[in-house]
């Protein structure tokens, strides 16, 4: 078991020399499509451009719009049309000529020419807004001239020398007339008062919500895993002694199959005949990850059980203790920053390589005495 714990450990930190180069990317007619752990888009000439990762970066100009998703987000460039964009940290630098839907942790914003729409923990606004502005956060750096209306729900305003609102201002608080708004923003007149119940726009996010969402995906990761150890209690136990007997092979054999997968729907789009068959690509990429977790946070759960010294799980309630203590502990892994994406992401691959090589049972991968 230590050897498996070392082993799954060095193929995490080995994970990056071929993350980095696991990147896809694509174009169709003048869109542009970008995946991986960190990306980069710096050709000129998009039109729509769609980015993911762990780091996303934009660094060239965009003629329409942008739909950005990582834990750290930027752009640099202008946007000729409308942005969206969430992640743990996302930063639009350039100018977004269109409306603005953003979300995150900490989040700021240039000059918007449309309207804004954003939820965030730490919101910082610094450039003009050409339209209305829906703003859902903690705290938020407010130094931006607005054209239209704002609605504002926010605990902590530090409103800066280039704050003004040309519209009306709803502010919608915990308690009435808590937030101080200075007479040069705009006039008493225009600023109106409702109770923070009464906010339907997006919200910030919040840390309640957050452990909210961490027990909600270790329940349901559990009671897959139990549910699939019950059903068919002799694969998984095949699959899950592969994996712990074997880590760095059902990494590698994870991560051609899911290659496979991927790259077969970046040719189907190439064809432009099989563009159709792409989103089913994406969604069996999607389903095997899920699947891939549930199978190695099992493993996981099974691999700290015997290494605290009890025996390997033969009954429906050892199988459940032991997705309970998988789901839990990857799951408390994955919060750390960045290694912890990588420990997931070598989860899902050892997972997938174990299922594929039941399923398949390729000539190479089979052992021979």
């Amino acid at each position: 078991m230590a050897r498996f714990l070392l082993a799954l450990v060095s193929g995490v930190v080995a994970v990056p020399g071929w993350a980095q180069s696991d990147a896809v990317s694509f174009g169709i007619g003048e869109d542009f499509f970008l995946a991986g752990r960190s990306v980069s888009h710096v050709d000129a000439g998009t039109d729509d451009l769609f980015m993911a990762g762990e780091r996303v970066a934009g660094k060239a100009d965009v003629a329409g719009s942008a739909h950005l998703a990582g834990r750290e987000v930027t752009m640099e460039g202008t946007v000729g049309g409308d942005a969206y964009a969430a992640g743990e940290e996302v930063s639009l630098q350039g100018d977004v000529f269109g409306d603005v839907t953003i979300a995150g942790r900490a989040v700021s914003v240039a000059n918007v020419g449309g309207d804004l729409r954003a939820a965030a923990s730490e919101l910082r606004l610094s450039g003009d807004i050409g339209g209305y502005a829906m703003v859902a956060a903690e705290a938020v750096a407010f130094d931006a001239a607005v054209a239209g209306d704002v609605r504002l729900a926010a605990q902590r305003v530090d409103w800066g020398q280039a704050a003004t609102i040309a519209g009306r201002l709803l502010v919608y608080e915990a308690e009435s007339g808590a937030l101080e708004i200075p007479e040069r923003v705009l006039p008493v007149d225009r600023i109106e008062r409702r109770e923070i119940e009464e906010w339907d726009g997006p919200r910030q996010p919040s840390w309640r919500w957050a452990l909210a969402g961490f027990f909600l995906g270790v329940v349901v990761v559990a009671a897959l895993a139990a549910l699939v150890a019950a059903l068919v209690p002799e694969r998984l136990a095949e699959m899950r002694r592969q994996i712990l007997a074997r880590p760095f092979r059902s990494l590698w054999f994870g991560f051609l199959a899911q290659s496979t997968v991927i790259g077969a729907g970046v040719v189907f789009a190439m064809t432009i005949v099989g563009l159709l068959l792409t989103p089913a690509m994406v969604v069996l990429a999607l389903v095997a990850g899920l699947a891939g977790y549930i199978v190695a946070a099992y493993a996981f759960g099974v691999g700290l059980l015997l290494a605290f010294g009890r025996h390997e799980p033969d009954t429906i309630g050892d199988r459940a203790l032991a997705a309970g203590v998988g789901a839990t502990a990857a799951g408390l892994v994955g919060l750390i920053p960045f290694l912890g994406w990588l420990f997931v992401l070598a989860l899902v691959l050892s997972g997938i390589g174990a299922i594929t090589a039941r399923v398949l049972r390729p000539e190479f991968f089979v052992d021979r005495h």
